[in-house]
């Protein structure tokens, strides 16, 4: 066995809660005891200096690159190697641009368009027919996908405790579904801001298709900018859209909040979070999320006070991601093949490796999905209970 072979082997070896193969070359190593349940085939060693480096980087490009396959279920085998991340390495001070980016309002815009702009046709493939990428709501075991996220944003909007001719901001309003519901089962008056051009051409788009324009409009907007815009409202909600925010912002973003949210008025935060407060991760920040931070659930209820928003309700939907992740493999795995006429092998097996991987981390409790509920300052008016 040379050098490089044996170190990478070695290393791996520490990820041993639960059996697994490595194949290399003509040699076969077992970690962990019991029945393996998948196989790491190396067509290509790793460098031991870059798996120290960053764990999650040199796997993951690895596997883009086919010099790491994985040989039984990807999402199988994320899902145990990703339950022990307290062993993978990551050397902060040789990754600090990448792990710790500027959110300035130019760097927000490109990172942003990076992701969400590569195609609204890429992701009519497997998101669901609402447009809805974030976090759905399985009422029932036999609820869609697109039951799902019809669940989500009406237990969003009951939340809101929404009624006529209320104001309603979206701030990172995706497609537009969400604020199209609203304006049609409530009647309110909503506005989206999105920093995506593809989602905004969509979110007008889907807009005059439902004749709603006299109700709702969407504008190409950072955040920062609303309390510039001289526009107030009763309600504000921001679904998915604090994980590209950035630690350094969170104040920003929630003072921006305060300043256009009339007083006593609702504000539903949903947001990916965190245990404790991390850089977040550089496989995903490189390729998936440039920027992207993870806040802890913590962090943000501790910054709120200073606004005087009172916390209703704060609930956390973390299987409900798993799940919706895993349904979105599924439909992007149908769909390889007009996939594979969009993009090269490296981004299928990019994307594939981020929806499992994504599903795996919140299997494993490495991240949650919340759903906070605050007041501006205190409100006697709504239900003593949990309405919704």
């Amino acid at each position: 066995m040379v050098l490089e072979e044996m170190l990478m082997v070695k290393f791996l070896k520490k990820f041993d809660a639960h059996p697994f193969l490595i194949k290399y070359k003509d040699n076969t190593y077992q970690v962990g005891k019991g029945e393996p349940t998948f196989v790491v085939r190396f067509n290509k060693e790793i460098d031991i200096k870059e798996l120290t480096k960053s764990t999650s980087l040199a796997l993951g490009e690895a596997y883009m690159r086919g010099d790491l396959e994985i040989e039984g279920d990807l999402y199988n085998a994320l899902d145990h190697f990703l339950g022990q991340m307290d062993k993978f390495s990551t050397d902060q001070s040789a990754l600090k641009k990448l792990i710790f980016p500027s959110h300035s309002k130019k760097m927000q815009k490109k990172d942003v368009s990076s992701h969400y702009d590569i195609g609204n046709d890429f992701y009519q493939l497997w998101l669901d027919e609402t447009m809805s990428y974030s976090c759905g709501y399985f009422k029932n075991e036999t609820d869609t996908l697109y039951d799902a996220q019809v669940n989500k944003v009406h237990y969003i909007l009951e939340k809101l405790y929404l009624q006529k001719d209320m104001t309603l901001l979206d701030i990172g309003c995706g497609w537009g579904f969400l604020l199209i519901e609203a304006a049609k089962k409530y009647h309110i008056k909503g506005t989206g801001i999105t920093l995506s051009t593809e989602q905004y051409k969509k979110c007008q788009q889907r807009i005059a298709e439902e004749g709603l324009e006299d109700l709702l409009s969407v504008e190409l907007m950072d955040y920062r900018d609303l309390p510039k815009s001289g526009k107030k409202f009763d309600r504000i909600v921001s679904v998915g859209m604090l994980e590209h925010v950035g630690r350094e912002e969170y104040n920003t973003f929630l003072s921006s909040v305060n300043d256009v949210l009339n007083p006593h008025g609702l504000f539903l935060l949903h947001y990916i979070s965190g245990k404790k407060e991390h850089a977040g991760d550089p496989w995903i920040k490189k390729y998936i999320f440039p920027g992207g931070v993870i806040p802890s659930l913590r962090e943000i209820v501790h910054l709120s006070a200073e606004y005087n928003f009172d916390v209703l309700d704060i609930e956390n939907l973390r299987l409900h991601y798993n799940k919706t992740l895993l349904c979105w493999n599924k439909n992007f795995r149908e769909h390889l093949d007009t996939v594979r006429t969009m993009f090269d092998e490296e981004f299928v097996r990019m994307w594939d490796l981020y929806l499992c991987g994504c599903a795996a981390s919140f299997h494993n409790g490495v991240i949650d999905l919340h759903q906070i509920l605050f007041t501006k300052g205190i409100n006697n008016d709504l239900p003593m209970t949990r309405w919704y």
